[in-house]
């Protein structure tokens, strides 16, 4: 058995695999390559099956897509987009049940583990609103931007924060892991920048700008998808065949 120098394995989502291998690559009759591997953080053993698994992101949005990728970019894994022609009427009654209709439903078209997001604006002096309905609040971002700063005003209390829920689904889109991260911050008086959404008006304070000023490290460490991602992390380490042996 030949020790190899320790390796580190960073993702946004908070993925931190710090281990030594214990053991040449061995190339299994399924393409995997199995690795023994010792975490030099923890101690334990790991089994690690490396190989370039397909992870489907549930979405037709580019810029949600973009930003998934970029949480998944350093794991050994093909991130795709759904199919084109995959389109999932959004009729629950919560993020996480629209964000299960969208994952379930790509894992079941494509045979692949899905991730979704299901994500709003909830401003507090309106109670939660737009929340779950951010995205038909109006025919258009100019008027949903609109629509919201009128129904705010020129309230002093402007907190507000984007909230995402995530669901991971198996092959065969029964929902592995869900969880929710969010994103505070407070609403302008009028947008930081031209042709934008929501995303223009919530000043987030730690960023020093808007929530879609912010620059792909912030999003990472800042964003409510982000956020959510890292509470999945275990689960998807295991989805992607990374398993814990204590």
């Amino acid at each position: 058995m030949n020790t190899m120098a320790p390796t580190v394995l960073q993702t946004a989502m908070g993925l931190v695999i710090k281990h030594t291998l214990l053991s040449d690559p061995v190339q299994t009759n399924l393409g995997y390559f199995h690795l023994l591997c010792r975490s030099t953080s923890s101690n334990n053993l790991y089994h690690m099956d490396v190989s370039r698994p397909r992870l489907i992101i549930a979405s037709n949005n580019p810029s949600k897509i973009q930003e998934m990728r970029s949480m998944l970019k350093p794991l050994p894994i093909v991130v795709l987009r759904q199919p084109g022609g995959l389109n999932v009427e959004e009729t629950g009654k919560s993020y996480v049940e629209n964000a299960l209709l969208k994952a379930k439903a790509a894992a079941e078209l494509t045979g692949n583990c899905a991730l979704a997001d299901d994500s709003g604006l909830e401003v507090d002096i309106l109670e939660g609103a737009p929340g779950l309905y951010s995205a038909r609040y109006a025919c258009s971002d100019e008027e949903k931007i609109a629509r919201l700063l009128k129904a705010v005003g020129e309230s002093a209390y402007r907190s507000a924060c984007f909230r995402s829920t995530m669901v991971l689904c198996a092959e065969d889109g029964h929902c592995v892991a869900a969880a929710e991260g969010i994103c505070r911050g407070e609403i302008l008086l009028s947008p930081a920048y031209a042709d934008a959404g929501f995303e223009s008006l919530l000043w987030v304070r730690e960023a020093g700008c808007t929530y879609g000023e912010m620059n792909e490290a912030q999003l990472n460490r800042l964003g409510s998808r982000a956020k959510a991602a890292r509470q999945l992390s275990g689960k998807l380490l295991m989805q992607l065949g990374v398993e814990a042996l204590t």
